[in-house]
């Protein structure tokens, strides 16, 4: 049942994957040496200092056999398919940097001397290559997935909340390689299900009650059973996982809602009794000046760095249709206070007229009235929207302090009015540029998961996250997901 890609056991794909990085490691350092010993990088090479490539053996096998001991201890062979290529790159090139590290320190102890140089350039060939690597081996798996082909078949037990939010998830994102067959519930016999995708609407089938995982697992050839059940059916979840186990198939566990929810609480101690409070979803004191000092330096370098795209931009606005550069609209920011918002304009002059029209014709949800064939756009402001780069000016709200660079989208009076009570939450903290709702599929979202990852974010705000979401916006933009 372990299978990877086109049925390749788990075992020799991930042994596939070693010898590939052990081998590029010999490669990288080989380049390395080249880089440094024939092109000169680093400096000048005197012919008493020149040393063959064999000189290196015994390094080159320990690095390689280093880099592979670190990257398993790191987990890089067992990474879930949904971790970012981002998280990924961090983790190989830390495992890379360790790897040289203890490398040296062994060349050290055993008087090895080569050119110091070739110990810094080795790992920044190796780090690039691997990274390559993996980059293709990404995009090529993401399209077979996304055409159906090595797919990981797979089973929800549970139709609950946590269930229906987890089918949501799986049935929207294709291109993580899950094939959701169907559910497993201990409800009624005809129970029917209607999870709303971006797409269309699926209906997942009803395969039958935990009483029959096994049976399900062997007639269906699933590969996966994820098991969302709550926390009170723990006896449940314990026979159905003694089921999977004895079926040789992989499970996981979703956490209830609730279990989830203890990931926003601090405990405190007083008096020797434990004090539980709750996270404020509001980012306040130090963490704001520090957010504020970092959006008010990246705003200041984008405003001075693309001033001439700034002025392409308007140029070519004016010359493609009659009306203004820049689209004016009023936003909900911070705590509710209203300000107005910029864009470069990508629409004819009499976009909202058209609106209601187009709403009766498509019957988009207002939330989400992005209609990827707009009739209104302009010729650039297809390409605008597209890339996103319509929101360039929003770097002016960004330096006055009305917005961020990272943050919930600032919502229009009119969407904020229609808000539950806990979407008021995502209030408390400065809307953004972008967000985790952006890297995380953008439009492709529904509006209760963008509110979840905006609270998750202030939740557990830091600046590396920043810089982390500012990273994975650039891809997100490249490729345009989920951007009309």
């Amino acid at each position: 049942q372990h299978r990877g890609i086109d049925g390749v056991p788990r075992w020799l794909a991930v042994g596939g994957r070693m010898v590939t990085d052990a081998l590029i490691v010999v490669l990288g350092f080989s380049i390395a040496y080249w880089l440094r010993y024939s092109v000169e990088i680093g400096g000048p090479v005197s012919a008493a200092a020149q040393q063959p490539l064999s000189y290196f053996r015994d390094i080159i096998i320990l690095l390689a056999i280093l880099t592979l001991i670190v990257f398993q201890i790191r987990g890089l062979y067992r990474m879930p398919r949904w971790v970012t290529f981002l998280d990924e790159a961090l983790i190989l090139a830390g495992g890379v940097i360790i790897a040289m590290a203890m490398v040296v320190l062994y060349a050290f102890f055993q008087q090895f001397s080569p050119s110091r140089a070739i110990f810094l350039i080795a790992p920044l060939v190796i780090i690039t290559l691997l990274l390559f690597k993996r980059l293709v081996v990404r995009l090529s798996r993401e399209r077979l997935w996304l055409r159906g082909i090595g797919v990981d078949r797979v089973i929800v037990v549970g139709a609950g909340q946590a269930g229906q939010r987890l089918m949501q998830w799986l049935l929207g994102q294709p291109q993580l390689g899950y094939q959701v067959i169907g559910f497993v519930d201990d409800g009624p016999a005809d129970i029917e299900l209607a999870i709303a995708t971006q797409r269309k609407i699926i209906r997942p089938l009803h395969l039958g009650t935990s009483a029959d995982v096994g049976s399900i697992v062997v007639r269906e050839r699933i590969d996966e059973v994820i098991i969302a059940l709550p926390p009170t059916a723990h006896e449940k979840m314990v026979w159905i996982m003694d089921q999977c186990r004895d079926v040789d198939v992989e499970f996981k566990l979703v956490p209830d809602l609730f279990e989830l929810a203890m990931d926003q609480v601090h405990i405190h101690e007083v008096a020797g009794l434990p004090m539980i409070g709750l996270k404020s979803a509001e980012i306040s004191g130090w963490n704001y000046f520090v957010k504020r000092a970092m959006d008010i330096a990246f705003a200041s370098l984008v405003i001075v760095g693309l001033s001439w795209v700034f002025l392409l931009f308007a140029l070519l606005i004016k010359l493609d249709s009659a009306g203004p550069v820049f689209f004016r609209q009023e936003r909900v920011g911070r705590n509710g206070r209203r300000f107005i918002c910029y864009k470069f304009r990508t629409m004819v002059r009499d976009a909202e007229a058209q609106k209601a029209e187009l709403q009766n014709m498509y019957g988009n949800h207002p939330f989400f009235f992005k209609d990827k064939n707009d009739p209104r756009r302009t010729r650039v402001g297809k390409f605008l929207r597209r890339s996103s780069l319509d929101e360039l000016p929003q770097f002016f709200n960004v330096f006055l302090g009305e917005m961020s660079i990272v943050g919930p989208r600032p919502g229009v009076p009119a969407e904020v009015a229609g808000y539950d009570e806990w979407h008021r939450d995502r209030l408390l903290v400065t809307p953004g540029l972008t967000g985790l709702w952006q890297v995380s599929g953008r439009s492709n979202l529904a509006f209760d998961e963008m509110v979840r990852l905006d609270l998750y974010y202030a939740e557990h705000w830091s600046p590396w996250l920043d810089v982390k979401i500012m990273l994975r916006t650039l891809p997100a933009m490249l490729t345009a997901r989920g951007a009309y």
